[in-house]
């Protein structure tokens, strides 16, 4: 026995006092409930897997007479097999509805708020299970205990997300129809084909008796399944399509005055400032209105693009706007085409993280020039070029004359070479809009049966050749530049005609930085090169396995998309490079928010077949007549 004094209730080890404070914090959360932040996903998750459930119960027979069902039965919305029809509707609806309590938004809370009593009330009345309405009604204490955590406002949306839902929806309805029809073998009469069975699922959706026939009540069941599918997707594209629209945000004219006047001032601290002025962006100001941030919103998505418009200083008023503005709609934040300094502004004013995506190629004016070794293939192209009768001509938009800017607008227009206008990073959007006269174009001619001038560029007669024939004349090439403040130019599109001889883009870069000091340009931005720097140490002697395998699968990316022959083309002209980062909250968002980025520059389209829009075919004139353009980088 021990002589030692008996533990007292003060003297009790540390760790067995910590051990019991941890069980008390256990219990404390247990009966406090789940965080706020955490009750949409909650939410979602229970609405999903019941939804599941529901679907299950209203299309597999064995499912409803399986041990896992006598689970379903006490979820809510689960009406058993009495009511086939109202569980596959209810747990579709269920499934629509997750999305939008994962969002937060204002609108799911609302429906679910409804349908959940609803749920409750039906499980009483068809079932008399207590269970079912418990936790039906505890689902809905969880949502009325946390209303300001589904406060999410509505995202832009337009009339064809009616068609979209039609569209979908139908052929989701479809397709569970064609489960529907099939998983009753035993009660089929006869050996239906598969187009019977379609057929049967088409006339089901609208309420008619098909081809196929069951024994007993199953055909009962199985014509209220397609029957409410049938229902469910005419009743959401009705009120999709009649309720208010929620357009985009479009830069006014009162926002793009005040980028314009921003723009006057501190517009040469970067180059994809004037990219800005695109007017299917919108636009937040900082409470004191110098600086700004233009946005879009894809997918849920809320991009913006290059650095904050203005004063430095007033940039953490412009982002916490733009901050407050995603919150409001949950959609999910991203910056895409930040500099350096940009970068570290929004990682240190949102606590978002940042991630180098590519290099500017930046050329001084100064410091270029056609002689050495290095230049020696842009050279020789250029001069041959101009042996074959082209000229060039670099001017201000404001000094072409209305008929040359037409043809202009028509060339970039029908060169564009794609169904969708690209570009929104580093893209205008417009040509020739009389509010953009500093704008840069540089064109090239070509001159048949000219002759020569000393300079090696041609000349017919006594002038230039402006009226010819043909709906371009002899317009071969365009480029377009946007200011970059008092002094730079910012590359916005290139363009040429597909017989023209090849070297057109190489040929009018070197116009253009051979005419800027005329023009008081000491800088030219050109293209993006996304991934630059893993291309350039990738090929490197030394760089190592993963490095050398992270270049090869840019390399086959480049068969698709202008990543290498980007890079490639912009070191022919010895620029510098300024790196451009991309800004996101998560790395789990980056795959939607690369998506989002994708469809905002026009390489991926969710957009109905080329035959359903012959409607639409026409263009919609751009403001003042302008004319739309091509990306300037991958």
């Amino acid at each position: 026995m021990s002589g030692g004094v008996p533990e007292s209730e003060g003297s009790r080890p540390e760790g067995r006092r910590r051990t019991g404070g941890l069980r008390a914090g256990r219990l404390g959360r247990l009966l406090r409930g789940p965080r706020p932040e955490a009750v949409p996903t909650i939410v979602a998750r229970a609405c999903t897997l019941v939804g599941l459930l529901n679907v299950a119960a209203g299309v597999f027979p064995r499912f409803r007479n399986s041990r896992m069902h006598a689970i379903a039965e006490v979820l809510p919305g689960a009406l058993g097999p009495f009511a086939a029809a109202l569980a596959l509707s209810t747990g579709v609806l269920l499934l629509l509805l997750a999305h939008g309590l994962r969002r937060r938004k204002r609108r799911a809370w609302r429906a679910a708020v409804v349908l959940l009593p609803a749920g409750a009330v039906a499980q009483f009345a068809y079932r008399h299970s207590v269970i079912g309405v418990l936790i039906s009604l505890a689902l809905l204490a969880l949502l009325l205990r946390h209303p300001r955590e589904f406060a999410a406002l509505p995202d832009p949306r337009s009339r064809w997300r009616a068609l979209a839902n039609f569209v979908l929806l139908g052929a989701g309805s479809i397709v569970l129809g064609l489960v529907i029809v099939s998983v009753h073998p035993g009660r089929v009469v006869g050996d239906p084909s598969i187009t019977d069975r379609l057929a049967h699922v088409l006339y089901g959706l609208f309420g008619l008796e098909g081809p196929v026939d069951y024994y007993g009540r199953t055909s009962w069941t199985v014509a209220y399944s397609l029957g409410a599918l049938g229902l469910l997707t005419a009743i959401t594209t009705i009120y999709l399509a009649f309720r208010p629209e929620h357009p985009a945000a479009r830069l006014t004219e009162d926002d793009e005055t005040k980028l314009r006047a921003l723009l006057d001032k501190h517009g040469a601290r970067d180059s994809l400032g004037h990219f800005a002025l695109r007017r299917d962006k919108g636009a937040v100001f900082s409470p004191s209105g110098k600086a700004a941030v233009t946005y879009r919103v894809v997918s849920g998505v809320m991009l913006a693009s290059g650095d904050p418009i203005g004063d430095v200083e007033a940039w953490p008023g412009a982002i916490e706007r733009f901050m407050d503005e995603a919150k409001a709609h949950s959609w999910t934040p991203a910056v895409m085409g930040c500099s350096e300094t940009g970068g570290e502004v929004w990682t240190r004013e949102t606590g978002l993280d940042a991630l180098e995506l590519g290099d500017e190629a930046v050329v001084d004016v100064a410091d270029f020039s056609l002689s050495g070794r290095a230049m020696r293939n842009v050279r020789q192209m250029v001069k041959r070029i101009e042996r074959n009768g082209y000229e060039t001509r670099v001017r201000r938009v404001r000094d072409l004359g209305e008929r040359e800017l037409e043809r202009v607008q028509r060339a970039a227009d029908d060169w564009r070479g794609t169904d969708t206008e690209r570009g929104f990073s580093m893209a205008l959007g417009r040509i020739g809009d009389p509010d953009d006269g500093d704008c840069l174009i540089a064109t090239a001619h070509r001159i048949e049966g000219a002759a020569r001038s000393d300079s090696g560029r041609a000349v017919l007669g006594d002038g230039w050749a402006d009226d010819e024939p043909g709906p371009y004349g002899d317009l071969k090439a365009v480029l377009h530049f946007v200011p970059w403040g008092k002094d730079g130019v910012s590359l916005d599109l290139m363009r040429r005609d597909r017989s023209a001889d090849p070297g057109m883009n190489e040929l009018l870069i070197v116009a253009a930085l051979q005419a800027s000091p005329k023009l008081g340009i000491a800088r030219v931005s050109l293209n993006f090169a996304m991934f630059r720097a893993a291309l350039a140490r990738g090929e490197k002697i030394g760089a190592g396995p993963v490095l050398r395998a992270w270049r090869g699968l840019l390399v086959f990316l480049s068969r698709w998309f202008q990543i290498e022959s980007l890079y490639k083309f912009n070191a022919k002209f010895r620029p510098r490079w300024e790196p451009r980062f991309v800004v996101y909250r998560s790395s789990k968002d980056l795959p939607r928010i690369g998506f989002a980025a994708m469809q905002a520059e026009g390489f991926v389209t969710l957009a109905l077949p080329r035959f359903l829009r012959r409607g639409s075919a026409q263009r919609r004139p751009c403001p003042h007549g302008a004319a739309e353009h091509e990306v300037r980088a991958a």
